[in-house]
């Protein structure tokens, strides 16, 4: 264990926070499993399957409207209302029963998907009043590590409670969890500034996309994880035909590949902040973009062995690329631009993921998954030279460049305790 993964632990807040992400993250993982899972038992379509991500990943598109929010609300208060909000809002799957319900399989994921726009900015904008600059990256590994690393058990626990019961007690899992982890949000003693009295919708919005306008460094790394989750996203479409066509089995084998990916992301996860203090922004988004490459080619061959390896490739690589561009935001970015600029970021870098779900669902109905998958990995290739090119990363704990007439970003707001962070 790192030293800077020791200091986070030792943060009383960060470890009640990691926490709460724990919690949940174990209900969300199964029952976004299950979800498509669930799906493919009730239509036997793999493309509608797959289109649950999408359901997932489309508010992103609209994620700067939606992150406004964030910097209008104290982040912590807001953390607390949206778990509890998931918690009102998951017992509508236990009416699915037959195909004509799948619809509300659909309408559900896309409520996950507003309220991680939402959880994602408020985290973005409250981790710094809890952990030190130089620690940003190895919280927001450890963070990837616990909420990933659910996969270990949470897709083999809901898969296995699918299949003998079907997909009601997942739903009910994963209601206690959400009202769980609020109530541990709820013991987090962070001090935060009352918000400012907002501006205009327009003007917030603008102020966002200015910020990443101004800082060029920033801007490339958003542009690379884009492009990766696209691929990513390309990944996940074909995801029930690599089980179905691929290796010829049935469509809770995913639950054993999401334990395979899980494991990836401990790995990648518990590694981020050293790499990122040794290598770099630009470096470590090459490295992980590299194994994303050689992951997609190997879930491309109809065997069992290269696809587990494929899916640990892609597991290690996929939460460097997020934990990179994560890191840098929070590191960069003024405190009253996070929550916008965060969702801003979120949908740049989730939309076209969305986007190439449903083109790959739509292209599996004319193509071999085979091709996709070859394709995307040379598409992955090309993009990790990319990652190396562009303007010199700003080095961890430094604060990017403040436009004219706006102030400097204050230090964090301490919080209770936070004198024994050193």
């Amino acid at each position: 264990m790192s030293w800077g993964t020791t200091r986070v632990l030792g943060n009383r807040d960060a470890s009640r926070y990691l926490v709460a992400v724990l919690v949940s993250g174990f209900g969300t993982a199964a029952m976004l499993l299950v979800a498509g899972i669930w799906v493919k038992d009730l239509t036997g379509s793999s493309s509608l399957a797959g289109l649950v991500t999408l359901g997932l990943w489309g508010p992103t598109l609209v994620g700067p409207l939606i992150g406004v929010l964030v910097d209008r609300f104290r982040r912590r208060p807001l953390l607390i209302v949206l778990h509890v909000a998931m918690a009102a809002l998951l017992p509508v799957l236990l009416l699915v029963d037959t195909t004509a319900e799948v619809w509300l399989i659909f309408a559900v994921t896309v409520g996950y998907g507003i309220s991680f726009v939402l959880i994602d900015s408020a985290e973005a904008a409250l981790v710094p009043s809890v952990v030190p600059g130089e620690l940003l990256g190895d919280f927001n590994g450890l963070r990837m590590t616990v909420n990933e690393g659910m996969k270990l058990l949470a897709p083999l626990a809901g898969a296995g409670l699918f299949a003998a019961y079907g997909g009601h007690p997942v739903v009910l899992l994963d209601t206690a969890t959400f009202a769980l982890a609020a109530l541990v949000l709820a013991l987090l003693r962070v001090r935060e500034q009352p918000p400012p009295p907002p501006d205009p919708w327009a003007r917030q919005l603008a102020d966002g996309l200015g910020h990443l306008r101004r800082h060029a460094a920033l801007r490339h790394l958003v542009r690379c994880a884009g492009a990766a989750m696209l691929l990513i996203g390309i990944n996940g479409a074909l995801a029930y035909a690599v089980v179905d066509a691929g290796l010829h089995r049935p469509p809770e084998f995913n639950g054993v590949l999401g334990t395979v990916q899980g494991v990836g992301s401990l790995v990648g996860g518990l590694a981020a902040g050293a790499l990122l203090r040794r290598l770099g922004d630009r470096r470590v988004t090459a490295v992980a973009v590299a194994l994303l490459a050689a992951g997609l080619a190997l879930r491309a061959v109809p065997a069992l062995a290269p696809v587990v390896a494929g899916t640990l490739a892609v597991g290690i690589g996929a939460p460097l690329v997020l934990i990179t561009v994560w890191t840098a935001v929070q590191r960069e970015t003024p405190d009253t631009l996070v929550g916008r600029v965060s969702a801003t970021v979120n949908t740049l870098t989730f939309g076209p993921g969305t986007l190439a779900v449903l083109a790959g669902a739509g292209v599996l109905v004319l193509l071999d998954h085979r091709v996709i998958q070859l394709v995307a990995a040379a598409g992955a290739l090309l993009l990790a030279g990319w990652a190396l090119r562009g303007g010199r990363g700003t080095p961890p704990g430094a604060v990017g460049p403040v436009p004219p007439g706006e102030a400097a970003p204050a230090g964090p707001v301490p919080a209770p305790g936070a004198g024994d962070r050193g």
